[in-house]
């Protein structure tokens, strides 16, 4: 543990004790008493993404005043956001939980962070309530566990012995994760087909560094990259895994949702370095420090390809097709397949079922009215306003189907289908599977056959890491650590010299090891239930 984790963590626990005083002196009062505006109010927190584009202040806009108004007149409870940095919140979180000063509801995508809180006595007990009416719409809404046949979503995180619930995970409602994308305009050009393999994919880059499609004296990048590296590198990777790894070793080696020590993943990295040595990788990517400096030199026209989220590049309010579009007129991007592993077959990871992780810090002074606020997100009228915004101005009706389009002003969705705010869902629902479909395809100002095409390939042989019912902690104290020596060890082995590869890898994954990963892996060792068994294959969640 080092020494800024010691500190947050002495920090943490001097704050939660002072916070069980106070939790003590007022539970009392909490169990049967009802909440009122003029003595409840709430803090939420809602992650800052800055305000590009036109997004307006995740704290004070049209959809805050919106949820507060309903909330207040509905529920008698007084709302209150607290905006967090998208890309520093775990650091931000630490800091707030440290002081004792977090919001009272959080939410993270770091599993880790929360288990790390929980043991450290730091978070609000959910479990009696799983079967409370306080939750009735939430249990309802999340349904059945789609990785764990007979048990309930809500219950996704409840400790096996003890019945404790410390996080309730949010609906994932599409598990499309990663894409490839590539000019399609400058194959045309070099009169290149489609890459459909690994080498044809190596050839395709090589072509674009030595004939510079995009012009005479255009600069010209073959493969994009940012710094966040290990989703940068997951297409590559994950495709290189042995696909016949069994379940107990690829869930013991699962560490901080990294798949480092996964068999084969190395050979992935092997090959980045390969693409980076021939000048095919931008030079410069270990610099770039925002999402601006990430997707610039794209919405410029001087990328090939690149790696990013399946739906990435059609969001409008990134404006990264669009830009480019505008900057020259003639550009077309496509999703496409290549990355094949050994075996030829282009296997790549999806999203778990699980989503955005909400948990309560024990420093919540009315715990009950937490819980009141994420039930009413999951009603269907709250989460559905919420989602396609009002008529004419976040969608227009097409058949009876909504499509969503990008507010100008101050009803513009700071994140796609205002997901920071609706918190018990990760991505459109519109009641019925078949409609939901038809409307995720039509909400991106392009063609439905392309965002239909898109989906399809982010699904083609896509797998979620297992899921495994146990109650895990090692992992807490050194998340933040291993995240970063990771995305530093993939930097190093990606620049590094070809000769140097095997000395680089072995030497940064001993380092990680030494790290905190070990402690994890031998946590996972000792507690996998002999009884596990993998679904299976094609059918995980």
């Amino acid at each position: 543990m080092n020494k800024i984790t010691k500190m947050i963590v002495a920090l943490f626990a001097l704050c939660i004790a002072v916070a069980l005083v106070a939790c003590k002196k007022g539970s009392a009062d909490r169990a049967g008493k009802t909440v009122t505006a003029a003595t409840v109010s709430l803090t939420v927190e809602v992650f800052d993404r800055g305000t590009d584009g036109g997004k307006t202040s995740p704290r004070d806009n049209e959809w805050t005043r919106w949820i507060q108004e309903q909330f207040l007149k509905d529920q008698g409870i007084a709302l209150e956001f607290i905006p967090i940095p998208r890309w520093e919140e775990t650091v931000a979180i630490n800091n707030l939980m440290a002081a004792g000063t977090p919001p009272d509801i959080c939410l993270t995508y770091t599993q880790e962070l929360v288990a790390q809180y929980r043991d450290l006595g730091g978070l609000f007990d959910m479990g009696p309530y799983m079967d409370s009416s306080m939750l009735s719409d939430l249990k309802a809404f999340l349904g059945p566990d789609p990785a764990l046949p007979g048990r309930d979503l809500i219950r996704r995180f409840e400790d096996p012995e003890t019945k404790a619930v410390y996080t309730i995970p949010a609906r994932r409602m599409n598990t499309a994760n990663r894409n490839m994308f590539i000019r399609k305009d400058w194959l045309d050009k070099l009169g290149l087909p489609v890459p459909q393999t690994l080498e044809a994919f190596y050839e395709v880059l090589q072509a674009f560094k030595e004939n510079a499609p995009g012009g005479p004296g255009q600069p010209i990048i073959p493969f994009g990259m940012g710094n966040n590296l290990a989703y940068e590198v997951l297409p590559m990777g994950y495709a290189f895994i042995d696909p016949a790894l069994n379940l107990k070793d690829r869930w013991v080696n699962l560490v901080v949702d990294r798949h480092f020590l996964l068999p084969g993943y190395k050979e992935g990295v092997r090959f980045m370095n390969r693409m980076y040595n021939d000048g095919l990788i931008d030079p410069n990517f270990v610099l770039i420090k925002s999402e601006e400096e990430r997707w610039n030199p794209v919405r410029a026209g001087a990328v090939g390809a690149f790696a990013s989220d399946w739906d990435k590049i059609y969001r409008e309010n990134d404006h990264i097709f669009s830009d480019l579009q505008k900057n020259v007129p003639e550009a077309e991007l496509i999703a496409f397949d290549p990355i094949t592993g050994p075996d030829g077959v282009t296997r790549k990871l999806k999203y778990d079922s699980a989503g955005v992780f909400i948990f309560i810090p024990k420093t919540a002074k009315n715990p009950e009215a937490a819980l009141r606020y994420i039930n009413w997100l999951a009603r269907y009228e709250n989460y559905h306003f919420l989602q396609i915004g009002r008529e004419g101005i976040n969608h227009d009706l097409i058949e009876g189907v909504p499509k969503l389009k990008i507010a100008q002003g101050p009803w513009i969705q700071n994140s796609p289908q205002n997901i920071d705010y609706t918190l018990t869902i990760n991505g459109l629902d519109l009641g019925d599977p078949e409609l939901t479909l038809r409307g995720l395809a039509r909400g991106y100002p392009w063609p439905p056959t392309m965002i239909e095409k898109a989906y399809s390939i982010a699904m083609t042989n896509a797998m979620s890491d297992p899921i495994i019912p146990v109650s895990l902690s090692a992992a807490g104290a050194y998340t933040q650590t291993l995240i970063d020596k990771g995305n530093a060890l993939l930097a190093q082995a990606i620049t590094g010299k070809p000769a140097d590869f095997d000395r680089v890898w072995e030497a940064g994954i001993q380092d990680w090891l030494d790290s905190g990963a070990q402690a994890i892996i031998d946590e996972r060792e000792a507690k996998f239930p002999s009884s596990a068994v993998a679904p299976p294959v094609g059918l995980r969640p």
